[in-house]
């Protein structure tokens, strides 16, 4: 019997963890939609179905819905499934997994598909303790297409991507403006700059793309894909949960004044020590390398290219096995009252 997925998108990045479940989907005959939160930006192809009303989704009938993001519409069909954005770096430095907001639970999801040991032991902890999910180590959706064999652009010469958190305070965008453009005019590199969706400080952002307008081997990027970080050597960053993505291929990371720095990061303290640390990571030293690969190994367990194919699988099980069977979730009901009037969406499913 076929089955019907909804796929639901809140910002830009959902497109890419999606995607390649949407992929696997397919792949076993089935039918997959979208769904897309009001002001998320409309990246969607001529092949890939779009729903755009409550009523369109409620007759799609999904068996589960899908999303990275931390809310979901509670009167959406089928169980309630969370991808997540990123990995549990503890970006803002917290000091117990319990201040991190990467293991809220809000109420709002059946069942969590976590990445790796990072994520999976703690989520356990907490759906024993509340009783109204379930947790599946599957691996991020995202990442299966990393694991393929690829190829590197011709004409290839040492690249650096550039990606910052949104979070203020944290942020090195605004004070390597100078820095960048100093090292691009300097050093025979190319550069990819890619920020977070969530930055809305145009003026900022313009500076920056400035610097791909004025420069050969400057790009901006809105949306990261695949293929950038395929061709880029080494990541200057911050305290984006970007970082574990990037090492997941392999690759060093120079961060500025990282909140939670470790011997798997080139960490300084000052844009002037930049430049110097940018050269170190492009020699590859072993003794960082190895500690990259450990580091990435925690937040992600799964290396096989199947993680898509396990999330399909765990919502079978989820169905079989838990449907029906768990503790209520919490009512919610200030919340709930909260989003219905932000979308003002009254109807009782």
């Amino acid at each position: 019997m076929t089955k019907n997925y909804l796929l639901f998108a809140s910002l830009s990045y959902g497109y890419s963890i999606m995607r390649p479940l949407q992929e696997e989907i397919r792949k076993r005959g089935d039918n997959v939609a979208w769904y897309l939160e009001p002001g998320c930006p409309d990246l969607l192809t001529e092949d890939e179905l779009r729903l755009t009303t409550f009523e369109q989704v409620a007759e799609f009938d999904a068996c589960a819905t899908f999303t990275p993001g931390n809310v979901i519409y509670p009167w959406f069909p089928g169980i309630h499934v969370q991808l997540f954005h990123g990995y549990p770096i503890s970006k803002r430095g917290e000091k117990s997994r319990s201040t991190d907001d990467h293991f809220a639970v809000r109420g709002w999801f059946d069942m969590y598909c976590t990445q790796g040991s990072s994520s999976t032991e703690y989520f356990k902890e907490l759906s024993k303790k509340h009783g109204f999910f379930k947790v599946y180590e599957t691996g991020w959706s995202k990442v299966d297409p990393y694991f393929e064999h690829y190829e590197l652009e011709k004409n290839h010469k040492p690249t650096v991507l550039y990606g910052t958190t949104f979070t203020k305070g944290i942020s090195s965008a605004p004070v390597l403006v100078d820095t960048i453009g100093a090292l691009v005019e300097e050093k025979d590199w190319n550069w990819i700059l890619t920020f977070h969706p969530k930055i809305k400080d145009q003026s900022l952002l313009n500076k920056y793309r400035a610097l791909a307008q004025e420069h050969e081997n400057v790009k901006f990027v809105d949306n990261v894909r695949l293929k950038d970080f395929q061709n880029a050597d080494v990541m200057l960053s911050d305290s984006s949960s970007i970082i574990l993505e990037f090492m997941l291929m392999d690759k060093p990371v120079v961060t500025l004044r990282n909140t939670t720095p470790g011997s798997h990061l080139i960490n300084v303290d000052s844009p002037d020590e930049i430049r110097s640390a940018l050269e170190t990571a492009m020699t590859r030293p072993d003794a960082l390398m190895n500690k990259v690969k450990h580091f990435a190994e925690k937040h992600e367990a799964h290396r096989d290219g199947n993680n898509c194919e396990r999330i399909l699988e765990a919502v079978d099980d989820f169905i079989t096995n838990y449907k029906g069977r768990l503790k209520a979730k919490p009512m919610n009901l200030l919340r709930k009252f909260k989003l219905r009037k932000r979308l003002g969406y009254w109807k009782l499913n």
